[in-house]
């Protein structure tokens, strides 16, 4: 990666197993870059930019444990330090709704938020009616890069959490989503990590602007659709969500995107609960229309180019 472009100079695929660990290497002499798995050479690049920069680890559309990440620059023999003992972190079970620590009231309205807020818990609540009009001030309006931490936000919670650009949503739990839990309006990249949400009569998410949202370890709970790419906004964009460990019960459907503009949806390890007759739908496929019409609904399911998963990444429990 060099000024935020990425360039890949070499792939390799081969089959792993989960709970496993296995040694990465990079040998870096002048421009050549040679890389192994386990002691075998797998790829080999030039690149004029190696000579300076960081070391880097980064997966996609997938979660993983890495330990003891060391750098030889003095061109001896490359580390033996033995893979650890323990299993690698697991992707996580099923999350558990938190107990307010306290209470935070909104009496002077929308809290703002540049950097990051951390609210330790406490349950903050209230604004709007509960309703699903759109025009109901959010609890929390996020700047560009905020991150909002650990918060419960009570009910009625009006439009729920604003997103002016890239933003971080961490543990962050909505007793009783009103219009939308949150509302991604500029950037490139958002991020839900954690937490959950219940009753989002409509929808959990909102995606207006471009870029992708990624959601893991996420609960969501009798609510329509956890994530919908806006089908009818004012301005249409290319949109893409990725969802890692969701958990979901009495939710109609995980994701809603549409097809036409180029919008894709990602799922791995993900358990739908209570569903027997396994009526949720993984990935709705609609096409996108100009504001004011209302968007057609084409079709469910995977399809290897829009909506993206396999059998094996859904546990119907």
């Amino acid at each position: 990666m060099n000024s935020g472009s990425v360039t890949v100079l070499a792939s390799s695929s081969r089959t792993i197993a989960t709970g496993t660990w296995y040694s990465l290497s990079l040998a870096v002499s002048g421009s050549t870059i040679n890389g192994s798995v386990n002691g075998t050479a797998i790829g080999s690049a030039a690149s004029s930019v190696s000579a300076g920069g960081r070391v880097g680890l980064q997966t996609a559309y997938a979660s993983a444990g890495f330990d003891d990440v060391a750098v030889n620059t003095g061109g001896g023999s490359t580390p033996t330090t033995p893979p650890p003992t323990t299993t690698p972190p697991p992707s996580g079970g099923q999350p558990t709704w938190p107990s307010a620590t306290g209470s935070i009231s909104l009496s002077n309205g929308t809290i703002a938020v540049s950097g990051t807020y951390d609210g330790g818990m406490k349950r903050v609540c209230c604004i709007g009616d509960g309703g699903q009009s759109e025009s109901q001030d959010p609890v929390f309006d996020l700047a560009a890069g905020a991150t909002l931490k650990n918060v419960i936000i009570g009910a009625p919670a009006g439009d729920g959490v604003h997103c002016a650009g890239n933003c971080r949503l961490e543990n962050v739990w909505w007793e009783d989503v009103g219009e939308d839990a949150a509302t991604f309006l500029g950037g490139t990249n958002y991020y839900v990590v954690g937490g959950g949400a219940k009753s989002g009569t409509d929808k959990v998410f909102q995606h207006n602007r471009p870029g992708t949202v990624h959601i893991s370890g996420f609960y969501a709970q009798s609510s329509g659709k956890l994530y919908r790419a806006c089908g009818n906004c004012s301005s249409s964009y290319q949109r893409h969500v990725v969802m890692d460990n969701i958990w979901a019960t009495s939710t109609k459907v995980l994701a809603g995107i549409n097809t036409n503009w180029g919008d894709t949806a990602r799922f791995t390890n993900i358990n739908i609960l209570n569903d027997s007759s396994r009526s949720t739908v993984i990935c709705d496929k609609y096409k996108g229309v100009p504001k004011g019409s209302e968007p057609d609904h084409i079709g469910s399911g995977a399809d290897g180019v829009n909506c993206l998963y396999s059998a094996s990444d859904i546990t119907w429990r």
